[in-house]
């Protein structure tokens, strides 16, 4: 494809978002819709998600859906792989943003919290993954892209202060393992033209973090070298490039969007 011009166009294209309907995931459906794609949002349980999809559909004309589906159970995810490929496909991209996290101590972590984080942002992105990657495979489908989202928490310990790390020592170590599995399955899955990358947002304005304290938010933004917090659409450009014919020869690749801080 010529770089002239540049315009990502998705339409006849149909791209699978999990967590679509709030946060960075309704950003990343947003902007693949206005980008001509028919896109396919799954959710566990928000009551809203099926009006969020249909508000989306509307206001860029495309078709949008959302499915109800726990990624966690890798046959649901699946079944409703086929379902959206044979109502919205073909499938050409996914986008396995889905995430959750405990925040307190590690000390007080259990069990409990261990699974909730690592059953949705570890098993839950491989389910999905290992989903698209099936349906291209059995239909001989070349080209198929997915995009992970991890995080920079993959590299780095949030801080809420001078010496005070953000204690979501499951969440940090889940982000590291999905980047890491990232890799992997771009290795494997580079035989049959699929392609695997993770975007790693930094600090984003989303309910999550709007719920913390404002002393903590404005120490982390001050801690960025651009000196805020992204919005979430900020996000989504990266996540289109990878899903586009334009990046046929990036895969296994983190994606740091983080304002600089990494490197401050």
């Amino acid at each position: 494809m010529a770089a002239r011009g540049f315009v990502i166009d998705f339409t006849g294209k149909c791209i699978i978002v999990t967590g679509g309907n709030r946060g960075i995931g309704r950003a990343m459906s947003d902007s693949l819709a206005a980008a001509g794609a028919r896109v396919a949002i799954i959710y566990r349980g928000s009551k809203d998600a099926v009006e969020i999809a249909e508000k989306i559909g509307k206001d860029n004309n495309v078709r949008c859906k959302a499915y109800k589906c726990d990624v966690s159970d890798s046959d649901l995810v699946t079944k409703t792989f086929k379902e959206i490929n044979d109502e919205l496909g073909p499938v050409t991209g996914l986008v396995a943003n889905a995430g959750v996290s405990v925040v307190k101590p590690a000390l007080e972590m259990t069990k409990d919290d261990f699974e909730k984080v690592f059953t949705v942002n570890v098993l839950g992105v491989f389910n999905a993954a290992r989903a698209a990657a099936k349906l291209w495979v059995d239909s001989k489908y070349q080209g198929g892209s997915i995009v992970i989202t991890s995080s920079m928490s993959s590299q780095i310990i949030n801080q809420v202060g001078v010496g005070k790390p953000l204690t979501q020592i499951f969440y940090n170590s889940s982000k590291a393992a999905v980047s890491n599995l990232m890799k992997g399955l771009a290795a494997e899955w580079a035989q049959h033209n699929i392609r695997v990358n993770a975007v790693c947002p930094g600090y984003v304005e989303t309910d999550q973090t709007s719920s913390m304290e404002e002393s903590i938010r404005n120490y982390q933004a001050s801690q960025v070298p651009l000196g805020r917090f992204a919005k979430p659409h900020e996000m989504a450009p990266q996540t289109l490039l990878l899903l586009s014919d334009y990046a046929s020869y990036m895969t296994g690749e983190e994606y740091f969007v983080h304002g600089g801080q990494l490197v401050s």
